[in-house]
């Protein structure tokens, strides 16, 4: 995945000489985990700056550079550290349009690393995206391999998208396997979720890094279930706007639903989706909604992190607590 961003990093330059790429050690140091690396030997230091430590003044100078025609991607180093940033993106970026009545737009593409799994530090673990998910005006956007990462950015990139968009990437899938991914532009259209399975009896909805721990686990159910259920998997690929048309076609269809994701229940994304197949949809459910996910705590430091992170075993056992489910 790191190298398919770095890809679509630079077909979107040479494409388009507004975009710029900014942050802290991208340039020289090709960023933490390398996700820029060669860019700036390519494009030079005026289209890939390495910024101060400061990440509200990284944003909000991306404002202004996109309030005046140019295209903005900056970069936060971690997860933890973009909550600095939140003032810039909810107060200004995501208001520009309407507060100018459409005279300005903000076309800036926020990335950072996200969520657990190898083992960091404090506030370098973090699973933020219901915070801007949350937010009139930002789109969210968090890949779950190298393809749809590489689509997701070039979509993002394109002259018709004139809004701040937000591109979370779950660090711990950066490296951790590999795809085709044409070398040319392709994009892939935001607000479209995946159906990555086709099946008739529970819909498992997920996204990020937690869609190769869904397939590790429905994989497994076939195999012990003997084919007696099929299960229909979703990757939401776009968080805000979701795409309601596709979650909702499914559980009509299966009747069962299971949502899965690293970030804390409470107010998480599974939430609002439950909220939303409640209002919409729940005439057709066979079972309660189940959701697996983080808990209502910090993400643990090393020693406990895999407790934290939902595991094959506890998708396992939510599959088969929705299956068993008798009205």
């Amino acid at each position: 995945m790191v190298q398919s961003i770095n890809s679509a990093l630079g077909i979107a330059m040479e494409k388009d000489a507004r975009v710029i790429l900014l942050g802290e050690d991208i340039g020289r140091g090709g960023g933490v985990f390398r996700v820029t690396a060669g860019l700036q030997e390519k494009f030079g230091e005026d289209r890939v700056i390495d910024t101060p430590l400061a990440e509200q003044g990284i944003v909000g100078v991306s404002i202004g550079m996109a309030a005046l025609g140019l295209r903005p991607v900056p970069e936060i180093q971690f997860d933890g550290f973009s909550y600095v940033s939140l003032d810039q993106l909810i107060n200004h970026a995501a208001r520009l349009r309407l507060r100018t009545h459409g005279r300005l737009h903000c076309p800036l593409v926020l990335r950072f690393p996200v969520g657990g799994g190898i083992k960091a530090l404090e506030h370098h673990s973090e699973n933020p995206e219901t915070y801007y998910a949350h937010v009139p005006g930002l789109k969210t956007v968090m890949p779950s391999g190298p393809y749809d990462a590489k689509g997701l950015l070039l979509s993002c990139l394109s002259p018709k998208e004139e809004d701040p968009i937000v591109f979370m990437e779950p660090k711990r899938i950066y490296r951790a396997f590999k795809e085709e991914v044409p070398e040319d532009n392709y994009e892939i259209e935001l607000g479209k979720a995946r159906i990555i399975q086709e099946g008739e009896d529970l819909t498992l909805i997920t996204y990020g890094a937690t869609v190769r721990t869904a397939l590790n686990a429905v994989s497994k159910f076939t195999e012990s279930d003997s084919g007696k259920s099929s299960i229909e998997l979703i990757d939401l690929r776009t968080l805000s706007p979701l795409d309601e048309e596709t979650i909702l076609s499914s559980v009509k269809k299966t009747g069962r639903v299971l949502i899965a994701h690293e970030a804390a229940k409470t107010i998480g994304l599974g939430a609002e989706i439950s909220a939303l197949i409640s209002e919409e949809a729940v005439e057709f459910l066979k079972a309660p909604i189940l959701r697996v996910s983080g808990f209502d705590v910090p993400m643990p430091l090393a020693k406990s992190e895999d407790y934290y992170i939902p595991s094959v075993e506890r998708i396992l056992a939510g599959i088969g607590q929705v299956l068993s489910y008798k009205s």
